[in-house]
């Protein structure tokens, strides 16, 4: 049961770190960037338009071998462009406050004012768009795994054993409410660790400015 869950939670947490850091970068650049701005709020009205299920079907079965990779890369593609969305949408005020008006009339560069000045004041913005893509991840991989797209049996995988144990569920109830019981504590307990970390990285942006 246990072994069941660390290709979950390592997977869950790859998707989690690499969607985070690009939207946190893309998104800091697209606010100073009108061209970029446009393509990203396109991009996010086609994810939002394309089913999550059709959309990682389609990834996962066109990458090359199949497997946890491909619901990975799938699970990654997909969470992008909303989460860029969101950390535009709480750059803007930023990329138009006083002292990035100043370090632009300084001469700084672009990656300067993205990276130095506007990031660093997102930092509560991130830490609770890492949680909610977490659980999104975990969500994702395992509805990916549950209808055998990524990992196949006979591997250890609580989507899988939701699904391999589904017919034989009134005999044995907990073969199904275990692992189903263990994705939700996971995604639940994950999510409230972000949030609870989100006053305090306030606290430190607040004292910084």
């Amino acid at each position: 049961m246990l072994h069941g869950g660390s290709a979950l939670i390592g997977s869950a947490l790859v998707v989690a770190v690499l969607v985070t850091a690009l939207a946190a970068v893309l998104g800091c650049f697209a606010v100073l960037t009108p061209t970029l701005g446009r393509l990203v709020e396109r991009s996010a009205d086609v994810a939002i338009l394309l089913p999550p299920v059709l959309g990682m079907m389609l990834i996962a079965l066109a990458w090359p071998g199949g497997g946890r990779l491909a619901v990975m890369a799938a699970a990654t593609v997909l969470g992008v462009p909303y989460a860029v969305r969101v950390i535009a949408g709480a750059a803007a005020p930023l990329a138009a406050s006083g002292f990035v008006e100043a370090a632009t009339a300084s001469g700084e560069r672009l990656w300067h004012l993205a990276l130095r000045e506007i990031l660093p004041n997102l930092r509560a913005t991130v830490l609770a768009l890492f949680g909610l893509r977490f659980v999104a991840a975990v969500y994702v991989i395992s509805m990916a795994g549950f209808l055998q797209l990524g990992p196949q049996p006979p591997a250890a995988d609580w989507a899988l054993m939701i699904r391999e144990n589904a017919p034989g569920a009134l005999l044995n109830p907990w073969a199904v409410v275990a692992p189903s019981l263990a994705i939700g504590l996971l995604a639940v307990s994950v999510n409230l660790a972000a949030d609870a970390l989100v006053p305090s990285a306030r606290r430190t942006s607040a004292v910084g400015r």
